[in-house]
């Protein structure tokens, strides 16, 4: 029996770069997300909007967006408008182009007649055009 000495073989040494290969694909992966998720924000007023089937982005060439918060409140465009200054705007926007499109977006809490009375000042400014936006049922 011989006693030999067996060799060792010397370990890896520690990398000492840094991989970036990991942290670019999650920043990219980032970047997506945001500008998917971008678009989604542009209205900056809260609502718990209805779900129904067959809801999807509405496409169209020329419109204003309508909202109704919980407390009944209407907001054009994005402004919060009185009745008076509502009609005044709409007819003014009926008389540019009378087939401009209304989106309207009413919370789920606010009653069907505060509905029916903004549709009505809607109809009686010259914009027969009203869309309805609700989120699609899960």
């Amino acid at each position: 029996m011989a006693f030999g000495r067996l060799e060792r073989t010397k370990g890896q040494e520690p990398m000492s770069e840094i991989n970036v290969t990991p942290l670019v694909d999650v920043m990219l992966v980032l970047v997506v997300i945001f500008i998917i998720t971008a678009p989604l924000l542009a209205s900056s007023i809260r609502l718990d909007l209805p779900r129904a089937e067959g809801t999807q982005a509405a496409d169209a060439p020329r419109f204003v967006t309508l909202v109704l918060d919980r407390a009944g409140q209407a907001f054009l465009n994005d402004k919060p408008v009185t009745a008076l200054e509502l009609a005044d705007q709409l007819a003014a926007t009926a008389k540019q182009n009378p087939e401009t499109e209304i989106q309207l977006r009413a919370d789920t809490t606010v009653p069907y007649g505060r509905v029916v009375e903004v549709m009505g000042v809607a109809h009686k400014a010259g914009l027969s055009r009203i869309g309805f936006v609700a989120e699609p049922a899960k």
